[in-house]
């Protein structure tokens, strides 16, 4: 601090801020997602690329301490208190309540997929229900076959357009728990209820959905979401489970993912990833000032439908893989369409003169292909009118290649 290093190093950090905003960037990628651009409370500023003054305050010299935050030891009290505040307020944005711990994870979602049966299962004879909706809660049911009996609740499709209604699912009486993902990143489909599994735990992947909506938590054993979607920058994981879930954890779980050591250690037990937790801290004052979930929630329709209604309303140019009732509010992926089926070369000339305007990342998964746009909660009204604008202009230059089906 002090030094030339410093001042040299701030004027670059300030000069490529100040050309983000300059040029407009909108960042549709599905994760690690966009960071708000926008001033906090703390007066500290968020972006995608660098963090101006959270630099300044942060990378540089934590609160005057002379200690970046990515240098601060996590025995240390500031850390000790940037955590403490970060539980209270997740508590506060989502009604978390007291029997529930909220514990700061590393190994992202795909870490879950093995902490969660090696906790909520005493052995490897017990059954757990998986709902099979996408790649990413096929990817969980795999992992859980390890260490649990995995009973797939629903009946198999290769298509993830659609979720099977109640009376068709095969649940397990007195498995160990149902475990679902909220919504599917890559299929772009979402459960738009939670499902009633009756007294056997439910446990959610609410990765890409998480702070999106409110969620009544006092109806789930286990809620947990990596951070770099709605909450931050990879590397933190947010794990909120109840407390008579904790303790019960196979012997074969390492000690890292067990959720009582954890607790009982302030998500310490290893070091955590302290400037990871410092965007989360950051991110979440912000959701806070935008008027919390609620409004948040409001946000997120009005965005989703936006985009959903001038793909509905293109006759056929642009096409939606799923169907209505289980259309995802943040992964939309969508063809791009002439007679019905999907012309590929369009679609990447639709991804090359988006990026041409500064819309970037919205090439689809590889597993669906075609277009896909993520409307994660950084992502404004006004970026999403900028994508609409260009999605019915290109229409517009194109659809004479593409008659309507």
């Amino acid at each position: 601090k002090g030094s030339s290093a410093y001042y040299i190093n701030l004027s670059h950090l300030i000069a490529m801020v100040e050309r983000r905003k300059s040029e407009e960037v909108i960042n549709f990628a599905p994760g690690p997602a966009k960071l708000p651009l926008e001033r906090v409370e703390d007066a500290t500023m968020l972006c995608a690329q660098v963090l101006i003054e959270a630099a300044e305050q942060g990378a540089f010299s934590y609160k005057d301490s002379g200690i970046s935050v990515m240098e601060m030891s996590h025995r240390s009290t500031d850390y000790l208190a940037m955590s403490q505040e970060t539980v209270s307020l997740l508590r506060e944005l989502l009604d978390i309540p007291a029997n529930y711990q909220i514990l700061f994870l590393q190994g992202g979602g795909t870490g879950q997929f093995a902490a969660v049966p090696l906790n909520l299962s005493r052995s490897s004879d017990e059954v757990a229900d998986y709902f099979i909706t996408g790649l990413w809660s096929k990817k969980a049911a795999e992992e859980a076959q390890k260490y649990v009996k995995v009973n797939k609740v629903l009946t198999h499709s290769s298509h993830y357009n659609s979720i099977q209604e109640k009376e068709h699912w095969k649940l397990t009486p007195g498995a160990a728990y149902v475990y679902y993902c909220a919504n599917e990143t890559v299929h772009g489909v979402e459960f738009q209820g939670i499902p009633d599994t009756g007294d056997v735990p439910l446990v959610c992947d609410a990765s890409s959905s998480f702070l999106t909506h409110k969620m009544d938590i006092s109806k789930y054993a286990l809620i947990f979401a990596g951070a770099q979607k709605n909450v931050g920058c990879a590397g933190v994981t947010i794990v909120i489970v109840r407390d008579d879930m904790i303790g019960k954890a196979q012997s074969i779980c390492p000690s890292v993912w067990d959720y009582k050591i954890q607790a009982d250690n302030n998500s310490t037990y290893n070091t955590p990833s302290v400037w990871g937790l410092y965007i989360v801290n950051l991110v979440l004052k912000w959701l806070k000032k935008q008027g919390g979930v609620e409004a948040i929630e409001e946000r997120c329709a009005t965005k989703a439908r936006m985009v959903y209604d001038t793909i509905q309303n293109s006759n056929g140019f642009y096409h939606l893989l799923v169907e209505p009732a289980f259309r995802s509010r943040v992964n939309i992926p969508f063809h791009i369409c002439r007679n019905g089926n999907p012309v590929k070369e369009l679609e990447e000339k639709f991804v090359k003169e988006a990026q041409a305007q500064n819309m970037y990342e919205l090439k689809g998964h590889r597993a669906v292909g075609g277009i896909r746009a993520s409307l994660y909660n950084a992502v404004s009204v006004e970026e999403v009118k900028t994508l609409v604008q260009y999605m019915n202009d290109f229409m517009a230059r194109n659809r004479v290649t593409s008659p309507p089906a």
